[in-house]
């Protein structure tokens, strides 16, 4: 079926509007009037088929709280109960009359994420380009003027440590065996947790003879457990298909060593690298990279790619100006990155490189040493937003996450811009009224 739709064209008797209630200077109040919302009416109603079931929830509705929820770096469950409380997020949402009663289930969102996909999120962003345009945020020749940067968008996974996966292996496989009526020659769930926490212990004490001693034994346990598995499925398709991901994991953690190129660091999260940045407090982050397109002047994103595999910075940054192009609707003249982009490959667009010398005036040195002004905006996406930790599963959830953050902070520098406009009227207003009145003059001034 298609998705309903919020209806607010006749006026309750008993109940009062918020339109009529709520401040009407408010930011959030102004910004849901700037957004185009009918876009995305058009575009994800015509992706929605026809069919049995309860209709899709309003579009207006979920789009707007997957803007709340990365304007505010909430989960899926803290936006919907948080919506109930504000009744300036219920009038962003489309409603006219105070709601309450949850406006939908947190797994809704996931549900809705991946009814509109990849694409369905670059529409969005691209639809907050227009509005930070529009009130005048950025300007047109600013979209033409970029920085480039990546940075690590961390999975929600723990430390990974070979002892960890190889008894966490382990357990699954003997929990499905059990599951589905196998009977184990040996389970090792004593001596396997026992093994895992002395490996621990051992470890901690910088003992790592010991330790390896205990690992081996834990990859003996797992080692045994999966081929006796294989044993009992030989033969019967509909257990191997059951065990087919597990079994694969498994076998790709016993083959797996230190120098290893493709490692496993996550059971859950298998498509989760070890990316080593250089930094101090922490040299290895695991998760995936996310490329970032942002103007030069003001820092607005116009693009957030998240890269599956542990691409070089040079590599990814063609493909980031062209799809910052393609979302802004401008084309991109300079560019600014660090050294991690050498051998680039880009020429289309003049690149400029921190510590460049040739062929750079006094103007471009100038912005070269503001390229670095890239590194605060990455810090907010990660504070104030989600960027810092991805809940979402799966690459495509990389995806969708990195595109959601660049929304919520273009949402946020726009909100920043309405509220300074309001203090500049009235500071023009005040001023004003001191030089007409002469007591109010000496009334206002420092």
């Amino acid at each position: 079926m298609k998705p309903s739709k919020t209806d607010t064209s006749q006026t309750e008797l008993f109940r009062e509007r918020l339109s009529n209630q709520l401040n009407p200077r408010e930011p959030l109040f102004i910004l849901a009037g700037q957004i185009n919302w009918s876009v995305f009416e058009d575009s994800f109603g015509a992706e929605v088929t026809d069919g049995p079931g309860q209709p899709p929830k309003p579009i207006r509705l979920m789009v707007g709280l997957m803007m709340l929820q990365h304007m505010n770096g909430l989960s899926d469950e803290e936006v919907v109960k948080q919506w109930v409380q504000n009744p300036y997020w219920q009038y962003f949402c489309g409603f006219d009359y105070f709601q309450w009663k949850l406006p939908a289930d947190g797994s809704s969102m996931t549900r809705w994420r991946n009814r509109i996909g990849k694409e369905g999120m670059e529409k969005i962003l691209a639809e907050t380009i227009i509005v930070a345009l529009r009130t005048e945020t950025v300007t047109p020749k600013d979209l033409q003027t970029v920085i480039a940067d990546t940075t690590v968008m961390e999975k929600n996974i723990t430390f990974p440590t070979d002892s960890k996966l190889l008894n966490r292996a382990r357990e699954q496989l003997t929990a499905l065996a059990a599951k589905n009526g196998l009977k184990l020659r040996q389970t090792y769930k004593r001596t396997g947790r026992k093994t895992a926490i002395n490996a621990g212990k051992y470890a901690h004490a910088k003992q790592f003879k010991r330790m390896r001693k205990e690992v081996k034994k834990l990859k003996n346990y797992l080692g045994r457990v999966t081929r006796d598995i294989e044993r009992k499925i030989n033969g019967f398709l509909e257990l191997q298909e059951i065990f087919a991901d597990l079994l694969g994991i498994a076998n790709r953690l016993l083959v797996q060593k230190k120098d290893s190129s493709n490692k496993l660091y996550s059971l859950h999260a298998p498509e989760t690298y070890c990316i080593a940045k250089g930094k101090a407090n922490k040299p290895y982050e695991f998760g995936c990279k996310v490329s970032l397109v942002l103007t030069h002047k003001q820092g607005l994103a116009l693009s957030s790619m998240a890269l599956p595999g542990n691409e070089f910075d040079g590599q990814t940054l063609d493909k980031s100006l062209k799809k910052a192009e393609k979302l802004s609707g401008a084309k991109i003249l300079e560019g600014f990155v660090d050294k991690g982009y050498k051998g680039h490959g880009v020429t289309d667009t003049k690149i400029y490189m921190s510590g460049q010398k040739r062929g750079v005036t006094k103007a471009i040195k100038k912005r070269i040493k503001r390229r670095s002004a890239v590194e605060p905006h990455i810090g907010h996406m990660k504070s104030d937003g989600n960027l810092n930790r991805n809940f979402l599963r799966g690459t495509l959830g990389d995806a969708f996450n990195a595109l959601l953050c660049a929304v919520g902070h273009n949402l946020r520098m726009i909100l920043r811009k309405i509220i300074s406009f309001f203090m500049f009227l009235i500071v023009t207003i005040m001023r004003t009224s001191q030089l007409e009145n002469p007591r109010a003059r000496t009334l206002f001034s420092p």
